[in-house]
C-alpha cells in the first residue's frame, strides 16, 4: 500500500493508488488526464493538493513515466494543474470544484423505499399511448407547416385551439370558440398567468376551497393575492360563505369533482357561484382536471357552459395522458383573451409547437377519445375492486366520495391518521392523509375541523404492482380498524361514524352552526 507523508509546503503528498484513479478513454494518456480532472471537478483533488511525482505514480498505476509525463503537461497546460521547479505538480489553486447537484433525499434505513407509486393525482404512466402518439407525431411533423418552426401565435396553434374547441364543447359542455383559448404548459401555469392578471386588475383575494394543494394558494399568493378558504361539506364549497369573504375578486374551485375530498358541487352552488360572479363582477376559476372521469353516470358539464364570460376554465393531459407532456389550456372570457396572451407573450412565450400539433392530431383523429375511454373503463375497474376488497378485508374503513376520479377517501377512526400513513410507509406505500390538503387558516376564530382520512391514489399503479399496493394497503388498514386510535378494539370507529350521522356534511370543512 502507498504511503502518506507530510510536506510543510501543503496539503499531504497523495501517491499513486492513493489518488483512487479510474482509467478510461482510447488511451492510456487520455484516461489518465480524463480521471484526473474529474478527481478536480469534484473535489477530491483539492485547490493546492500536491500530486505524486510522475515517477512514482507511473510505478504504482503500471504505466510508463512518458504516459503520466504528457498527462501532467497536458494538464498544466489546461489551467488544471501549476508545475514549479522544487516545488512539484499541484492542482491549480484557481479551479472551483464542481460540486454535484442535489439528488432526491434518500430514505433513512427506517424509511423503506416506496414500491407501489400512490402519488396522488398521477395517472397509470404505464399505460401512456406511446405506439399511437409515435405514429400521430409523425404524421403530424410530415404535415406540419414551415412556419409551424418559427416563434408563431403566444396563444398557441391554431391547430390545436381547434381541436379543443371542438372536443370540449363536445365532452364537457363548454364554451370554447379557438379565440378563447390559451395553451399554456399545464395547471400551474396558466394559474400563474391567471394570478397576474387579476393582480394587473387591482384584484386583492382569490377564495380558494379549504381542501386542496397548497402550490396553488402559493402561486397566488406569490402574485400578491390573499386567499381566504372556502370551506367545503358534501355538497361542495360552500358558495354562500363568498359574501362574508372581503376583496375577494375572484375563486378557485373544482366543481366537477373536488380535490381531494371527490364531492360534486351541487346544482343550486353552481348556480349561486354564477350569481355570485355576475353580481360582484368576479371571475370562477374552474380547474376541471379530471371531469371526463366520472363512472356511475356521465360526466357533468363543466361550469364554464353556464357563463362564459364570468367562468375562466382550466384543462390539461395531465390527468389523462401523463404530466410530462406538459400541455394545458385555458377557456378565457373575451375580455381576458387579450390580457392573458400578453403575459404569455411577455413570459413563456412558447409552448412546445410540435407537442401541441401531436395532441392536435391526437384529438382530431379520434385517438384521444379511444385513450379516454379506455382509461374510464381501467379506473372504474379498479375503483369498485377497491370498494369491494376493503368491504371484506377492513370493513371498518368508509370510501367515501363520488364514483370518479383518480383517487379516493378512506375514512378512519379518529386519531389514527398519523398512524396509518407512517404504517403504509413501512409498507412501502407512499400514500398521504388527508391533513396535508387541509388549509389551516383560522378564520374568524373558527379552526377547519379535523378529519381523518387517508387519500388513496388507486389509478397510477401498474397492472404488476396494483395487487401488492391493493394487499399492503388492506393490510395496514385491517391493523388500524382492529386497534383503533388507542390500541383497543375497534375504539373510536363506531364514535366517528356516530358524530358523521350527527354532524352530516359539515365534518367536511364548516363548522356547524349554532342556533
Amino acid at each position: 500500500m502507498a504511503r502518506h507523508r507530510t510536506s510543510s509546503a501543503g496539503p499531504p503528498l497523495a501517491f499513486g493508488a492513493d489518488l483512487h484513479l479510474e482509467l478510461s478513454g482510447p488511451g492510456l494518456r487520455a484516461g489518465l488526464a480524463d480521471a484526473l480532472r474529474e478527481a478536480v471537478r469534484t473535489g477530491r483533488l483539492a485547490p493546492g493538493s500536491r500530486l505524486p511525482s510522475s515517477r512514482s505514480l507511473a510505478a504504482d498505476l503500471g504505466v510508463s513515466r512518458h504516459t503520466v509525463v504528457e498527462a501532467y503537461a497536458e494538464l498544466t497546460a489546461e489551467g488544471w494543474l501549476t508545475a514549479r521547479q522544487g516545488s512539484g505538480t499541484r492542482v491549480a489553486t484557481r479551479v472551483e470544484p464542481h460540486r454535484a447537484a442535489p439528488g432526491p433525499p434518500r430514505a433513512r434505513p427506517d424509511e423503506p423505499r416506496p414500491r407501489y407509486g400512490l402519488w396522488t393525482g398521477a395517472p397509470d404512466l404505464a399505460t401512456f399511448p406511446r405506439t399511437q402518439w409515435l405514429t400521430v407525431a409523425r404524421r403530424a411533423l410530415a404535415a406540419a407547416p414551415r412556419d409551424a418552426l418559427g416563434y408563431g401565435d403566444a396563444r398557441g396553434r391554431s391547430e390545436l385551439r381547434t381541436a379543443l374547441a371542438d372536443y370540449l364543447g363536445r365532452t364537457r359542455g363548454v364554451f370554447a370558440e379557438p379565440d378563447r383559448i390559451v395553451v399554456c404548459s399545464g395547471f400551474h401555469h396558466g394559474l400563474g398567468l391567471m394570478a397576474q392578471a387579476l393582480r394587473g386588475r387591482r384584484v386583492r383575494g382569490v377564495a380558494v376551497e379549504a381542501y386542496g394543494l397548497d402550490v396553488f394558494r402559493d402561486v397566488l399568493a406569490d402574485a400578491g393575492l390573499h386567499t381566504p378558504p372556502l370551506y367545503v361539506d358534501d355538497h361542495g364549497a360552500r358558495i354562500d360563505d363568498l359574501a362574508r369573504l372581503r376583496e375577494v375578486g375572484a375563486v378557485l374551485m373544482t366543481p366537477a369533482h373536488q380535490y381531494p375530498t371527490g364531492v360534486a358541487l351541487c346544482p343550486d352552488r353552481r348556480m349561486a357561484a354564477v350569481e355570485w360572479a355576475r353580481a360582484t363582477d368576479g371571475l370562477i376559476l374552474e380547474d376541471d382536471y379530471d371531469g371526463e372521469f366520472r363512472y356511475d353516470r356521465q360526466p357533468v358539464g363543466a361550469l364554464q357552459g353556464l357563463d362564459p364570460e364570468r367562468v375562466v376554465y382550466f384543462g390539461s393531459v395531465s390527468k389523462s395522458l401523463a404530466p410530462g407532456v406538459r400541455l394545458g389550456w385555458m377557456v378565457l372570457p373575451e375580455e381576458l383573451i387579450a390580457e392573458i396572451a400578453t403575459a404569455k407573450s411577455h413570459g413563456d412565450y412558447m409552448t412546445s409547437a410540435l407537442e401541441q400539433l401531436t395532441l392536435a392530431e391526437f384529438i382530431a383523429s379520434g385517438a384521444y377519445d379511444r385513450h379516454v375511454r379506455s382509461m374510464r373503463l381501467r379506473y372504474r375497474r379498479r375503483r369498485a375492486q377497491l370498494v369491494e376488497v376493503l368491504r371484506r378485508r377492513a370493513p371498518g374503513i368508509r370510501v367515501t366520495g363520488m364514483d370518479a376520479g383518480l383517487q379516493t377517501v378512506l375514512e378512519l377512526p379518529r386519531g389514527t391518521e398519523d398512524s396509518v400513513v407512517q404504517a403504509a410507509a413501512r409498507h412501502h406505500l407512499p400514500v398521504r392523509g388527508l391533513a396535508q390538503f387541509r388549509y389551516e387558516v383560522a378564520d374568524r376564530g373558527r379552526q377547519l375541523p379535523e378529519r381523518e382520512a387517508l387519500v388513496f391514489n388507486y389509478a397510477a399503479p401498474s397492472d404488476s404492482a396494483w395487487a401488492g399496493a391493493l394487499d399492503a394497503l388492506c393490510t395496514v388498514l385491517s391493523q388500524q380498524g382492529s386497534q383503533g386510535p388507542s390500541g383497543r378494539a375497534g375504539s373510536g370507529l363506531h364514535r366517528d361514524r356516530a358524530e358523521l350521522t350527527e354532524h352530516g356534511p359539515q365534518l367536511h370543512g364548516h363548522p356547524r352552526r349554532r342556533s
